[in-house]
């Protein structure tokens, strides 16, 4: 049964688009020729001030993270899971007892459900994503979309960097907006132009056989949501520049119940006996899950915003994003002092790949975000040979140049 979008209410899209909820000291403007527009402080920062802080236009979880248990709330990604059901899934272990249980964050008093079977964090989750798209996502009223979903999966496969449901909701935002001009508006800010840049996207995603699954896509997508307004996103050209948008501007998001819970332990007032006894359970824990499940410890998905898509890359930077109440809202913090009318630059890449030479740095910048690093290091170092640091590591968690492409 398709949705019917002629009996459908429409929202405000003015909610939805203005997502700083943190006064802040900036100044958006042009960063020069090679960098376009950027962010600049209107004030000093200290290391650790929080210089913004901002909710996402839009956000999505991972497919196969959320598949493999990852639950939570299908509009913020906070985890739905308690601190004790999260480390026993986690390390696979039953038996585990998790000390300070009265210090998980999670309320599942406060938790809702979509007859669909969606799950929220709270009422006011589920209304917001209820008039802002999932009344043209939800499954019982457009069952299509789980289509969509599975043929997906068939080619997305982990570590992800993207979700169709971004796709969706993208979608359904602008096409249940009162005001279209202004939701279309609002996403076309993030859109580039670059030669091939459509194209490069459509591999990362949808794999070496991506022009077949590219077009199994396009026409699962007008099935799904048979669009009154938003025609033009769901040509193949504008498939293709939505992939695109999203590849250079989505922002990876990561939640753990777990992590928050250590946060909270971690600010006890505790003798030399207890601290030892419960950082000893941390770091045993940390240990148990990274030998059950490596690296995949996190609620994983990507979001769009507003402000985060002017910051900049510096291979030396000097702010770092953030997700510190365990769901989809960003803070910029201040990763060293930064002095006003400084520009604020976060870095693209992980602190591993950081940590290579500037000739893979540049060619992974370039690779993925298709422009030329020409930061104060990779300046410095312009005389250094133009060799890719294979031999270059940083342990296990060190990945390869084309892996860092995936992630």
């Amino acid at each position: 049964m398709k949705t019917d979008f002629e009996e459908m209410s429409f929202y405000s899209f003015e909610n939805c688009a203005n997502s700083v909820i943190k006064p802040c000291n900036i100044e958006i403007r042009n960063a020069g020729i090679d960098k376009g527009i950027g962010i600049f402080a209107c004030k000093d920062f200290e290391e650790d001030d929080v210089i913004f802080e901002e909710e996402p236009i839009v956000a999505a979880q991972f497919y196969w993270n959320e598949k493999y248990g990852y639950l939570s709330c299908h509009h913020c990604l906070r985890p739905l899971e308690t601190t004790d059901e999260n480390i026993k899934r986690l390390t696979n272990n039953e038996n585990i007892v998790l000390p300070y249980p009265n210090l998980c964050p999670t309320d599942k008093t406060q938790h809702v459900y979509c007859d669909c079977g969606v799950g929220f964090c709270s009422a006011s989750c589920k209304e917001l994503s209820w008039e802002q798209y999932h009344k043209c996502l939800c499954l019982l009223r457009n069952p299509s979309v789980n289509k969509l979903l599975l043929a997906w999966s068939g080619f997305h496969y982990p570590p992800e960097t993207c979700s169709i449901m971004i796709v969706l909701k993208m979608i359904a935002i602008i096409e249940l907006s009162q005001n279209y001009d202004e939701a279309v508006s609002t996403f076309l800010q993030f859109q580039h132009n670059y030669v091939n840049e459509d194209e490069n996207m459509l591999l990362k995603f949808l794999g070496t056989e991506y022009a077949d699954n590219f077009r199994k896509i396009h026409s699962l997508l007008h099935e799904v949501l048979p669009c009154k307004f938003v025609k033009e996103f769901v040509t193949e050209d504008g498939l293709r520049k939505l992939f695109a948008l999203i590849g250079r501007n989505g922002q990876g998001i990561g939640t753990s119940v777990y992590s928050e819970w250590v946060k909270k332990v971690e600010k006890l007032d505790l003798n030399t006996e207890e601290r030892n006894k419960v950082d000893l359970f941390i770091n045993t824990t940390y240990d148990a899950m990274n030998e059950h499940v490596g690296i995949f410890l996190n609620c994983e998905g990507s979001g769009l915003y507003r402000m985060q898509k002017s910051i900049n890359h510096s291979c030396n930077p000097n702010a770092t994003v953030a997700f510190p109440y365990s769901n989809s809202t960003l803070s910029l913090i201040a990763s060293r002092h930064i002095a006003a009318g400084e520009e604020i630059c976060i870095s693209y890449l992980d602190t591993c790949n950081l940590d290579r030479s500037r000739h893979s740095r540049r060619t992974i910048l370039r690779n993925h975000y298709l422009f030329d690093c020409q930061c104060e290091k990779c300046t410095e170092q312009e005389g250094d040979p133009d060799v890719t640091s294979e031999e270059e590591s940083c342990g296990d968690d060190c990945v390869s140049e084309d892996e860092a492409m995936e992630s």
